[in-house]
């Protein structure tokens, strides 16, 4: 299974904020899956109060059509190729190289564990990060 980290981080603080990126960032992240490639993307709290945010992001950057539900809680994908497997919240220190994913999403569940530790330590954005995964 292939994992692609995609992070708003960036877009966030440069684009929107017009500041530098802190070393020290907490936000919300999901895990969406098409066949047999994992999307963890991730987004400051300051961009993206809700995990629907996230995937509506998500959706339109990569031209997958959705909508929210009606007490727009959830950003449901129309092509059923697409899942999202969970979410959770993150807190990544650069100085301390530690990434830390946590918690769950009230609108998609818990986030999928298994292999995620070593799928996000095999990326070139966490080397010589420790991963704490609760």
């Amino acid at each position: 299974m292939a994992t692609v980290f995609i992070d708003y981080t960036p877009l966030y603080y440069t684009a929107i904020a017009k500041t530098g990126i802190p070393l020290v960032i907490s936000g919300k992240f999901v895990q969406i899956r098409n066949g047999s490639t994992d999307y963890l993307v991730f987004s400051p709290k300051e961009f993206t109060k809700y995990h629907a945010n996230i995937v509506e992001r998500f959706c339109l950057d990569k031209g997958v059509e959705g909508l929210y539900d009606s007490e727009r809680k959830r950003y449901n994908m129309y092509d059923q190729a697409w899942v999202v497997m969970g979410g959770g919240k993150y807190e990544l220190d650069k100085t301390r190289k530690v990434i830390r994913l946590y918690d769950e999403s009230m609108a998609y569940g818990k986030f999928e564990v298994l292999g995620l530790r070593e799928h996000i330590l095999s990326m070139p954005e966490f080397t010589g990060f420790t991963a704490q995964l609760e």
